[in-house]
Formats: C-alpha cells, sequence, structure tokens
C-alpha cells in the first residue's frame, strides 16, 4: 500500500476530495435521520372562493303535462244510420253554426213520413164526420128525437177520432225531426278537420264523420296528484312552458274539481288561454309549471358540490386550530335546481361561509384561503358548467 508521502501531488487532492465528500453524504444522512421523527412541513393554504350564505326567495313550483281543450269544439256524429250520399264540405274550410255537412240516404224516413201523412188523411176524415155526427145528434136531442145515451155515445166517438188523429200528428211531428237527422249540419263555428269517411259508407251513431274546432275559446286541463291536492287554491299562477322550458304564457287557476279522478287519482285543474290562443291547438299537450309559494330558501351553486356514489358533499370555510382557515367537508341533501343553484334542504345552514370553487384542489381539514371574488386560480369559474357528476 502507498504511503501519502509516496503519491504524486494530483493524486492526493484526488483523494481528499472524494473524503470530504463521503462525509459530507454521513453527515446529511445523520441530519435526515435525525429529522424522520418530526412533524411533517406544513402544506400551503388553497386559494378558494368563499361566501356566506343567506336565504333568498325561492319559488316552490309543481312541473305537469297539461292538455289543451277547446270550449268550441265538436265531435260530429251522426243521430241517424244509413249510406253516405253527399259530403258538402273539406278539412280546412271555415263554417257557421247550421252549415250542412254531410247528407245520409233517408229514401226509407221518407217513406216512413209519407205513409203518416196518407194515414192522418184517414183520422182526419174520421174526426170531421164524427164532429159532424155529434152536432146532428145534439139537435135532435134538445128536439126530443133521441135519448141522451144516443148523443153520449156520439160524443165520445168524436172524442176516439180526434185522439187519433191526435196521435198522427204526433208521429208525422217525430218522423219529420228524424228525417232532419239525415242532414248533418255544423253545431258550432270553427274549422272542419280530418274527414275519415267517404262517399257511399255506411255510418251509424257511432261513427265519427269529423270534427269543429275553434280555438278562440281554449282551456287548460291539468291533472295534479291528490298528494299535492291541499295545495291547490283558486288564482294560484299557471306558467306555460315551451320544448325549452321558457314561459310563453301565464294564466291563473279558475277551477279545481271537489271530486278525484278514480282511475288516476288525481285532481281535474283548470284555466283559461286567454290571450295566447293563436300559438296552441286542441288537444294539444304543453308543460305546465304551478306556482304553490314564495319562501326564503338556502341554495348552493352547482359547481360548489362534490357528488359521490349518489350522495352530495361541500365544503366550508371554518377556523383552524393555528388560527387561519380550514375546509371542513359537509354532507348535504339537496332539492330541485333552480337557475345554476341547488335549492339545500339540509346540511347548510345561513350565516356559514361556503367554498365555490377550487373544491377540486382541497380535502378535509386542508388549509384554505379567501381568494378575491370571480374565481380562485386555477379553479372554475362560478355558474358555469351543469350539475356535478
Amino acid at each position: 500500500m502507498n504511503s501519502p508521502m509516496s503519491l504524486s501531488p494530483g493524486r492526493l487532492e484526488w483523494r481528499r476530495g472524494i473524503v470530504a465528500l463521503a462525509l459530507a453524504v454521513a453527515a446529511a444522512t445523520q441530519a435526515a435521520c435525525g429529522k424522520a421523527g418530526g412533524p411533517p412541513p406544513q402544506m400551503p393554504p388553497v386559494a378558494v372562493e368563499i361566501v356566506t350564505l343567506a336565504p333568498k326567495a325561492v319559488e316552490q313550483t309543481g312541473e305537469y303535462v297539461a292538455t289543451v281543450k277547446s270550449l268550441n269544439s265538436s265531435t260530429i256524429q251522426p243521430q241517424a244510420e244509413g249510406f253516405l250520399t253527399r259530403i258538402l264540405v273539406k278539412s280546412g274550410d271555415r263554417v257557421k253554426p247550421g252549415t250542412p255537412l254531410f247528407e245520409i240516404d233517408a229514401t226509407s224516413q221518407q217513406a216512413a213520413v209519407a205513409g203518416l201523412q196518407s194515414m192522418r188523411a184517414a183520422r182526419a176524415a174520421d174526426a170531421t164526420f164524427a164532429r159532424q155526427q155529434t152536432e146532428r145528434l145534439k139537435k135532435l136531442l134538445d128536439a126530443g128525437a133521441v135519448s141522451q145515451q144516443e148523443y153520449d155515445q156520439a160524443v165520445a166517438q168524436q172524442t176516439a177520432a180526434e185522439a187519433q188523429l191526435q196521435a198522427v200528428d204526433d208521429q208525422i211531428r217525430q218522423q219529420r225531426n228524424e228525417l232532419a237527422f239525415y242532414r248533418v249540419t255544423a253545431p258550432t263555428a270553427g274549422v272542419v278537420g280530418d274527414v275519415p269517411v267517404r262517399l257511399g259508407d255506411r255510418v251509424t251513431r257511432q261513427t265519427v264523420l269529423t270534427t269543429v274546432a275553434d280555438n278562440t275559446g281554449l282551456e287548460l286541463h291539468i291533472n295534479v296528484p291528490v298528494q299535492e291536492g291541499p295545495k291547490l287554491k283558486p288564482g294560484l299562477t299557471v306558467r306555460i312552458l315551451d320544448e325549452s322550458g321558457v314561459t310563453v304564457a301565464t294564466e291563473k287557476v279558475s277551477f279545481i274539481s271537489p271530486t278525484v279522478n278514480d282511475d288516476t287519482q288525481t285532481v281535474l285543474v283548470k284555466t283559461a288561454i286567454a290571450g295566447s290562443a293563436k300559438i296552441f291547438r286542441t288537444d294539444q299537450l304543453v308543460r305546465v309549471r304551478v306556482l304553490w309559494s314564495v319562501a326564503p330558501t338556502i341554495t348552493a351553486p352547482l359547481t360548489s358540490l362534490n357528488r359521490i356514489n349518489g350522495v352530495y358533499f361541500a365544503f366550508v370555510a371554518e377556523a383552524g386550530p393555528s388560527g387561519g382557515l380550514v375546509a371542513r367537508q359537509r354532507q348535504v341533501t339537496v332539492g330541485p335546481v333552480v337557475g345554476n343553484d341547488y335549492v339545500i334542504l339540509s346540511g347548510l345552514a345561513a350565516g356559514e361561509r361556503l367554498i365555490v370553487s377550487g373544491i377540486q384542489k382541497i380535502g378535509d381539514q386542508a388549509p384554505v384561503q379567501e381568494a378575491p371574488p370571480g374565481g380562485a386560480p386555477g379553479g372554475p369559474e362560478r355558474g358555469k358548467g351543469g350539475p356535478p357528476r
């Protein structure tokens, strides 16, 4: 082994460097081992946006599907049976009350009326003869030429003949009314709908010939579940919505059924459609929202909540043990979405400080600091985006 005195100056300097490096590594290792049992370094607080919760007026509503009904809409069905001989209108025609629409073959009915009219002539002749016979016997009775019994028999025959004549007149009147049913007319003014029948078709009293509808008198029929029946009262606001949920008309409840539909267990509610009838059609289905009440309620922005396995969580900022702020995770129960906020049913209270941005970077008891309004650095802007998944 070479002694230090025998090494060249370059080799000696190299060996001294190696020794110094080894001593430095050993010192660093010893220092690290000495600190292993101490507290970990404190994480810097995360900048988050914080809002103080306060109640705000929130509408309590219910959304349903309603049906548009016309007060001036009629389903045209014949009151007589037979073959169609004439169709006097087409779909889309505007008609007035009494306008002829269809004609049904009335040959047999006309024959019945003619037969009764012939019978009436015979009954009228019998009644005339009985009346003349009574007048003659009255004169003879006054002269003492006939008995009272003979005169009474003549009066009875006259009464019977006149009754038979009256019966025939009633039958003729009835059959003429029946004959009028073979000519179908419009009961109200409106526009003719689809005409599903054709010439020569045999129709019955159950056959639908067409419809006549007028959109000047429309109303909404809303079926409200019986569980919400106690909240119903006249004058409630009803908003009619389009396919995107925008209100197109606002009306008031005008009728509440006193009974419950036994099949659907719903209560029928009606409201007139006044100023916007032109945008609706008879039997159209529309979305409506009934405004029950307006009450102060706690709400939270959609982006301030996390949903884990169907459960919603929020972070509130509270004072930490060292004097700063820490995030506390809180389970909450949410209601419907109003605008960009959830309605909070439980879990948060007025006056608490809710963390509304930067929640992806924090956990329970994580240190936080309040950032200026408008969004924490790197966090989502408040009010943008949909509900958390």
